[in-house]
């Protein structure tokens, strides 16, 4: 859905708003309750405190008395209906003759605990200002006993209205400036942030393998500056990917095209190479053999292509093979015994037999053979080690005197296209770990630099 037909609340900036200022609304009525139930008793003792101040005036007056027009005054003054103020000698009234008969509730101010005000002070909300009320409080007066007031609730009620109109006014007002606040802080710190990660999924979605323009490394280093290095991290490792898998494609349908008539003109090749077989010569006899055994092999690996429909290797048919003249073949194909300056070493015993295909282990030591033969001079070197454990596993070592891998291409070194030198196709090591994984084995650098390189293949002796 476009953003500009998208609801309000659909985006997090706006969801962040939402919430802040129904928290601080949240957090403003816990601020309330005892708020107003303090007010109240705060309105009262002022009351009971106007009401001790006149009744005091009766202790000047003649006889304790004072005319109803003064008594009248006393009271509105003080904001109640009468007061009734007992002295340890003497009692003091006003507003005896406009005293209610009876009263609609009586509170005890002298005592009351924070739960006992918050019930009072929502029953006077409740009430609506149409009670009585009479209210026993803590004279402040030396030598009183008792001190009680009797009003109309009324004004207290009009009071405590209007004190919760400007508690809502102001918590309205601090919530929609903090939310303001915690927004823009939000906003900058995570939805910004946030919105370039969500462009970016977005548009590799729709552009996966677009070469993206470099982005400004993120200098934050917290979990968001974290989240977006990563993801960039993880488009680039995707899109390696993507492409390596269209150049397999394009690489497969090219040869889905060529495989065909590769095999016819192998096997033309290979009509020739029986011909050879005919003539005396020993040079001759020799390559012959190497020709023969190239194209067989060339030949045997088009029709597995064409037969399975794909570039993959076929299942691995296992038997107990002597390890020794796979080697030998190795090495006649790549003439390594036959250079002056070159040396190929081989410690393996003619009894060692490994369970395995093979053609396949056949084209795993060439590749690794013909990499190390390709990366040193005409005085190089390649050895070849292999031992049984006693489980059946044979652990095969091709070591090698050339100038190292390089750093750069070691995490990608098993990959197909990745080649550490230049000019390679980098399919070889690919091939040799395909096959050996599908033989439940395992193929691993174990060592290089500029003394050399050596690969380690280790084949279980047991079947899957």
């Amino acid at each position: 859905m476009p953003e500009h037909y998208r609801p309000f609340t659909s985006s997090l900036r706006s969801r962040l708003l939402i919430l802040t200022f129904l928290f601080m609304m949240v957090m403003s009525a816990f601020v309330y309750v005892p708020a107003i139930a303090t007010y109240r008793q705060d309105f009262l003792e002022k009351r009971m405190e106007n009401a001790q101040i006149a009744a005091m005036a009766l202790e000047e007056a003649p006889n304790h008395a004072v005319s109803p027009a003064l008594e009248h005054e006393l009271l509105k003054t003080a904001g109640v209906i009468a007061v009734i103020l007992r002295r340890e000698d003497m009692s003091l009234f006003l507003g005896f003759d406009v005293m209610p008969e009876s009263v609609d509730a009586t509170f005890d101010m002298r005592n009351a605990s924070l739960g006992t005000l918050i019930v009072d002070a929502f029953g006077t909300l409740k009430a609506r200002g149409h009670r009585i009320i009479r209210v026993v409080g803590m004279p402040m007066v030396p030598n009183t006993r008792w001190l009680e007031v009797t009003l109309d609730e009324g004004e207290l009620y009009a009071a405590l209205t209007n004190y919760s109109n400007n508690v809502l006014i102001l918590s309205i007002v601090i919530s929609l400036f903090t939310g303001i606040l915690v927004y823009l802080a939000l906003h900058w710190l995570m939805v910004r942030p946030m919105r370039r990660v969500k462009d970016s999924i977005v548009a590799f979605r729709r552009q996966p393998e677009a070469v993206r323009r470099a982005p400004k490394t993120s200098p934050r280093t917290d979990e968001i500056g974290l989240m977006e290095r990563e993801l960039l991290r993880m488009q680039d490792e995707v899109r390696q990917s993507l492409l390596q898998k269209s150049h397999l494609a394009a690489l497969g349908e090219a040869v889905a095209k060529i495989n065909h008539d590769l095999r016819n003109i192998l096997s033309t090749a290979q009509i020739a190479s029986d011909a050879l077989q005919t003539v005396e010569h020993p040079r001759v006899q020799k390559i012959s053999r190497r020709l023969m055994t190239a194209v067989s092999r060339a030949v045997a690996l088009c029709e597995s292509t064409i037969r399975h429909g794909k570039a993959d290797d076929p299942e691995p048919e296992k038997e107990w093979v002597p390890l020794l003249p796979i080697v030998d073949d190795v090495a006649l194909l790549l003439g390594l015994n036959e250079e002056e300056h070159f040396t190929f070493d081989v410690d393996i015993t003619e009894d060692l037999k490994v369970l395995a295909d093979a053609e396949q282990l056949h084209r795993v030591l060439l590749n690794l053979c013909r990499n190390a033969r390709e990366v040193q001079t005409a005085e190089g070197a390649i050895a070849i080690q292999a031992r049984k454990d006693a489980d059946g596993t044979v652990h095969i070592t091709i070591t090698d005197k050339g100038p190292g891998i390089p750093e750069h291409v070691l995490p990608s070194l098993f990959k197909a296209f990745s080649s550490a030198r230049a000019g390679g196709t980098g399919l070889g090591l690919a091939t040799a770990r395909d096959i050996v994984l599908a033989h439940g084995g395992q193929i691993m650098l174990e060592k290089t630099g500029p003394e050399g390189s050596s690969f380690l293949v280790c084949l279980p002796g047991v079947e899957d």
